[in-house]
């Protein structure tokens, strides 16, 4: 697992489409009891290194009831989002995770977690990447469903 998070931390494969150098950003060991799938590295996120390291990590860790040192230990939690890097700015947010990094790495990672796991997907681009045609109109829909 060590080699390949180290070919993703390196992978410059969509340094052209980017707004910054490309720093993928990731937390998972073979023995992660629960997955975090979510969206991207903020801009934030993206100076810091530190996945979730924002807001809206504060509020999941709450969300979740774990602690921070819980948060952070890969052993419990993987962190893996749908794209790795920053994908720059928007009219309404930040950019839509780039298309590559999913089949070009999350199932590599995936492969390579042993033993039973939780899978949390987090926000719409997670939800209709793994729940296809099970995913709702919305996301609040597909989170009630």
């Amino acid at each position: 697992m060590d080699k390949l998070i180290t070919e993703i931390t390196n992978c410059i494969f969509c340094k052209d489409e980017l707004p910054c150098p490309p720093r993928p950003i990731l937390q998972v060991s073979p023995s992660s009891k629960i997955i975090l799938i979510g969206q991207t590295p903020g801009s934030l996120v993206n100076r810091t290194g530190i996945p979730w390291d924002d807001k809206s990590g504060k509020n999941l860790r709450q969300w979740m009831g774990i602690s921070e040192e819980d948060f952070y230990n890969c052993k419990k939690v993987g962190i893996i989002p749908m794209g790795f890097c920053y994908p720059g700015k928007g009219k309404t947010g930040d950019l839509a995770p780039r298309k590559e990094c999913a089949p070009m790495w999350r199932d590599k990672v995936l492969s390579r977690i042993k033993g039973e796991t939780l899978i949390v997907l987090i926000g719409k681009y997670a939800q209709d990447y793994y729940l296809k045609n099970q995913a709702e109109k919305n996301l609040t829909e597909t989170v009630r469903n």
